[in-house]
Order: C-alpha cells, then structure tokens, then sequence
C-alpha cells in the first residue's frame, strides 16, 4: 500500500520540524510520507523521487519564490494536477490573490496553527485521492473504450468477410461482386467485361470422391484462376463451381479472345488431389459493355445466359459465348415451352399417333408405331421436333413417355379385340426413359392394366440410349424386357456409332434403318452402298429390317429388290389418329 507523499519546501528547517511535529501529535505522520527540500531549485529537482501527492510551498525564500515554483510546476503536465498549499506570512487580500493566480490551491499563514494545518494537508489529500480515483478511472474508460473499438473494428471485419468473401476461396462472393458493377455503371463511359465460367461435370466430382475433396479442387481452381488477374480485376466465386471476372480493361471481343483462351488454357492440365489427376473442362459466358443502362443483375443474368448457351454447344468441351440478346430471347421461349409442357403433361394433351408399318412385299399392315403428338388448346397439333429435345432436356419425357406407352397398348388391345390379332405395336424409349430407374415397372403396370399381349408390343431404342447407361445395366434391361417377350428394335442403325457389338451383344429382334439412307436411294447410282451393307447386315443375323421414312415407289421398288421386308413413310400413310388408324385397315389388305 502507498502512502500519500508529501513535500515541506522550505529554506527554514524549522518550519519542516514544527509541521513534522504538529501531523505527529495527530497520528498522522505514520499516515504519510513527508519529504523536505530547502530551496525551489531542489524542490523541482525531486519530484520525480519524491512523486508528492501534496506541496506545502513556503512564498518567501532566497533564490526562486514560492511564486515562481508554483507556476512552474502548473505548466508542467506531470504535475499540475498536485495540490499546493501556499505557506506565507503574507496576510493581506493582494498577497491571497497572487498565490491563487501563481496556481495555488490554498494557502496556511504563519505562524502555522495546529488545526488548520490538520484540516488543509487533509481536505487536499483528500481532493487529491478522488482526482487519483478519477484518473484510474478515465484510464480504465479509455481502456475500456480502446478495447471496444478494437472490437468492434474486427467484428465489422469479420461481419465484411462474411457479407463479401467467400468461406471456402477467400474469394469476393456475389454480394461484393454486384456492389462493384454497381459503383461501375455509376461512372460516365464505362466499358469492362464480364465473364463467367462453370466447370463441366463437377458434381460428378463430388458424387466419385466426395465434397471434402470437391472443396479442395475449387480452391486449387480459385489459385489457378487468380493468375489471369490484372490490376483493376476482380475474380469473385458466385457459388457451387461458378466463378466470374470482372475485367475493368477490357472492352472489346477482340481484347476478350486472348483472355478467353488462356482461361481455357489453365484447364488443360489436370488438378492433383492426394495423387490423383482431375481433368476437368469449362464453360464461359462473355458480357462486355458500356451500357450504363443495364443492372448489376441483369449483367450477371447475360452472362449466366451466354455461359448456358456455350455449355449446350460445348459438349463436355471447354468452350465460350459471348453474350447476344437473341439468346435472352430463346431462353425465355424455351422456359415458356418448359412450364407449358409441364402444364400439357398435366392436362393429358400429349397424344399417340400411328403410323403404319407394311410388309413390303405383300403391301399387307403388319403393325403400327406410336409417336407423340401435343394438342394444344390454343395452337392445335404441334409436331415432336418443336417439343422432344425440351422433354429430354427436362426429364418430362419419362412420364409422357409412359403415357404414350399406355395409349399405345389400349389402342394395341382394341386392335386385336376388332380380329386384328397378329398387328404389332412399336413404342420408342428415349435415351431419359431407358435410364430411368422405374422404367421396368412402370411397363409391368402397362402390361398389368392393359392386359395387351406383350409378344406384339416392340420398343425401339437407339445407340444413344444403350451408351447412356454401363454395358451391364443397358444389357439387364433388354433381357429384362426380352424376358417378357417383348421385341427389341435397334433405332435409327447407321446414324450413330454403329457399332457392331450392339448387335451381337444385345438379343434384338429389328434393325431399323433411318430415313436418311432411304432417302438417298438412288438405284442409277452406287451411293446405296452403305444401304445395302446395312440390310445385308440385318439378314446375316437373321434380324427383320425395316426401313422408315419411304415416301417413292422407286424407293419402295429398290428396297423390295434388297429383300428389306417392312417399311414405313408417307407413301403408305402419314401419323394417324386412332380412329383414321381403324379406317386404314380398313382399306389395306391384312
């Protein structure tokens, strides 16, 4: 515990002694710690020893005055703040006033009387301790204060990295990246780019070795990245394994073009994850502007827009597109085609049609092939091509599919109940629908309800759908379907990779051959070569060939030469209605 320090200046020893012995005689020497100096000069020269927390300062003395000592050490800022008690023998008003303008806090005259000396050393004391206390506690304040800003400096840091950085990258998010395009556009002529760009196949990544090391190959792609950024970009991770630049320096699509390939470039050497190599392709979308008219958002949603159009086109390849606003256009017709097809699916429009299938040699109808058609409300009949590849694309062509499945089968039963037994039925099953999970018991559930004989019901399934799934599952499935008697046809045989493994992999019943080799049919030319090969081909494996899309006799003639023995095309009939189906029995030969 420290004991309050008080300081006699006096040239008279004397005087030390009787203030001495008057605080002794009230116990209250042992209560503080009395020092002495004899002059000013030694006065000042042992503050820093003697730290008073009082001076009792006599006004008269040789050398410097009381007068003078109490105003230096009221200039001094260590020490203006200690009490002084002037000691004079001066009585007069004038005298007072010089001592309190000198900065005395209070005087004692002499000869010193015991309890007024008593009373002043204990009342500045006392002052002196609560200006101590208050001191403390401004410290403490301004500690308290400094630790709060500095508080809350970082959590308004860490609060910024949240809203503007993103978690896993350190990148800029989204939020900071539509904040600068918007302090952008406020600027008179801007022209920068945009560019956004999607890494194909990464959920596959996350799906083959999990999303622990999906997280670390988008930072090591964030690293490589940031190695295109000049002075004035931004590189900012939008989310999954989208990111975008925003290039202040460029506003023109031949500036973009070198920038373009290189970022293509980054993406040619496979990123390492614990020794193992992940290649990986991308997709960019290109916006470069100085339309100060455009939003943040709608800059970004072109982007987003060009980056979509490059994936479509890109085919698992790195590829770009720049932004056009034609694409805006058919993006917003094909999400209106989406939602009206979702509603047609809904509202049962999507109907079978049939087109008939003819034993070429004897003209007889051996069957039918279901096609989908839409009726629409407003617009009538539209045909597949306007609607197929956006039911393919969503999904929705699994359901429909099964529909058309089950018209097909009720049309098949009723065939066969008016005497028609031995027509058959073909049904195509897209590339979704093979693939479906469900697609094995949603036919059992047809075959189930329909009660149609499965032995005259055929599905036609193209390459493209026996390649969408492994050897195994695609050859479990054609069992599956050949264990219930139903026949297979190989789709459109030609047009894609023809592969013979097909053939002899999978226990097809039909070799379709498509129309584009029918309708090149040309018997003065040798360009029916591959033709030929094809239903040589069929009969070799003893397969029934069928030929679509006839719509000459010369091309009926030249195909019954070949020993092709069935077809279909407009020759025969085009796409029926149920009912126009019964009437073209009808009128054929059976």
């Amino acid at each position: 515990m420290r004991y309050p320090s008080v300081l006699v200046v006096d040239d008279e020893v004397s005087n030390f002694d009787i203030i001495e012995g008057i605080l002794s005689q009230n116990d209250l020497t042992a209560a503080y710690q009395l020092h002495y100096a004899p002059n000013g000069e030694d006065a000042i020269a042992s503050l820093e020893l003697f730290n008073p927390d009082l001076i009792l300062l006599d006004v008269m003395m040789p050398g410097i005055d009381g007068l003078s000592v109490c105003r230096q050490l009221k200039v001094l800022e260590r020490w203006q703040s200690v009490p002084i008690i002037m000691v004079t023998a001066l009585s007069t008003k004038d005298d007072l006033v010089h001592c309190l303008a000198a900065g005395a806090d209070d005087f004692l005259g002499k000869p010193i009387h015991r309890l007024e000396l008593v009373a002043r050393v204990q009342s500045m004391l006392r002052i002196r301790q609560q200006y101590l206390r208050i001191q403390q506690q401004k410290q403490q304040l301004e500690t308290f204060n400094a630790q709060l800003d500095a508080t809350v400096q970082q959590r308004t840091a860490d609060l910024r990295k949240m809203v503007f950085e993103d978690a896993l990258t350190q990148l800029p998010n989204r939020i900071f990246l539509l904040q600068e395009l918007t302090q952008l556009l406020q600027q008179s002529s801007p022209a920068f780019a945009l560019v956004t760009l999607g890494c194909n196949q990464f959920k596959l990544v996350n799906a083959s070795f999990g999303h622990a090391v999906g997280d670390r190959l988008l930072v090591i792609i964030a690293k490589r990245l940031k190695q295109n950024l000049q002075a004035g970009d931004i590189l900012a991770r939008l989310g999954s394994d989208e990111f975008c630049f925003l290039l202040s320096s460029i506003g023109s699509s031949v500036e973009i073009e070198p920038f373009v390939r290189q970022v293509m470039a980054d993406f040619d050497a496979p990123f390492v994850i614990d020794d193992c190599e992940i290649f990986l392709s991308v997709c960019l979308g290109i916006t470069i502007t100085q339309d100060t008219q455009r939003t943040p958002e709608e800059l970004l949603q072109n982007t987003d827009t060009a980056m979509y159009q490059a994936k479509a086109e890109g085919d698992k390849r790195s590829s770009y597109c720049i932004f056009a606003q034609e694409m805006q256009r058919s993006l917003r017709s094909r999400l209106t085609l989406e939602s009206s097809l979702q509603r047609a699916l809904e509202q049962d429009e999507f109907v079978a049609y049939y087109q008939p299938i003819i034993q070429l040699q004897t003209q007889r109808t051996v069957g039918f092939e279901a096609l989908v058609r839409w009726q629409h409300p407003a617009r009538g009949l539209i045909p597949p091509g306007v609607f197929i590849p956006s039911m393919e694309t969503t999904g929705l062509i699994v359901p429909a599919g099964i529909k058309i499945l089950q018209q097909a089968c009720h049309q098949l039963s009723e065939l066969h109940q008016r005497g028609y037994e031995e027509l058959t039925m073909s049904v195509n099953l897209s590339v979704r629908q093979f693939a479906s999970a469900t697609l094995i018991e949603d036919i059992d559930q047809v075959l189930a309800e329909t009660q149609v004989n499965p032995a005259c019901l055929k599905f036609e399934i193209t390459e493209s759908a026996l390649m969408g799934c492994s050897s195994e599952m695609a050859i479990g499935l054609v069992q599956a379907l050949r264990s219930r008697h139903i026949q297979i046809c190989l789709d459109d045989f030609g047009t894609g990779y023809s592969s013979l493994s097909y053939l002899h992999q999978f226990p097809i019943n039909h070799l379709k051959i498509d129309k584009s080799f029918v309708g090149q049919i040309d018997p003065s030319s040798n360009k029916n070569q591959i033709l030929e090969t094809i239903v040589t081909l069929g009969h070799q494996l003893d397969l029934v060939v069928v030929a679509e899309g006839i719509e000459t006799n010369e091309q009926l003639e030249y195909l019954q030469q070949l020993g092709c023995e069935l077809g279909q095309g407009y020759l025969f009939a085009r796409p029926l209605d149920a009912a126009s189906a019964f009437n073209f029995l009808g009128d054929r030969p059976n």
